[in-house]
């Protein structure tokens, strides 16, 4: 596909063409634009709305700013409230912190796993008498 349609293809969806996709070599922005459209656009087995928090506390962990801005107002576009980007990025706060003291710690990864699979059987067994 020539730049000039990709390009018309994407000021369609967008109005625009964003200056990331300018910046793209001949050669491969045939594949990222399919892949940007697969990944953030189509549909898929995680709707747009909670793609767009994933993306967003991924953003916030790894401290892009273009990233947090672009998923939190994609999340806001396919319907998120500022409480749901709110608890997305704590989420990832918490996670991260979580993965920076269990990593620090140097916890036993098959103890814990055995205790995460013992904590998981106990409230599948919970639910089960519901």
């Amino acid at each position: 596909m020539k730049r000039k349609k990709i390009y018309d293809e994407i000021e369609q969806m967008f109005g625009l063409v964003p200056t990331m996709f300018k910046l793209i070599p001949d050669n491969t922005l045939e594949l990222e634009w399919n892949l940007f459209k697969k990944l953030q656009i189509e549909d898929g087995a995680i709707n747009a709305k909670n793609r767009e928090l994933i993306g967003l506390s991924i953003a916030a962990v790894t401290k892009c700013r273009y990233c947090t801005y672009f998923h939190a107002e994609m999340a806001k576009l396919n319907g998120a409230t500022e409480q749901e980007l709110e608890e997305a990025v704590h989420f990832a706060k918490a996670t991260a912190g979580w993965s920076a003291y269990v990593n620090g710690m140097q916890l036993d990864y098959n103890e814990f796993t055995k205790e995460i699979d013992s904590a998981c059987d106990h409230v599948r067994s919970l639910h089960l008498q519901d």
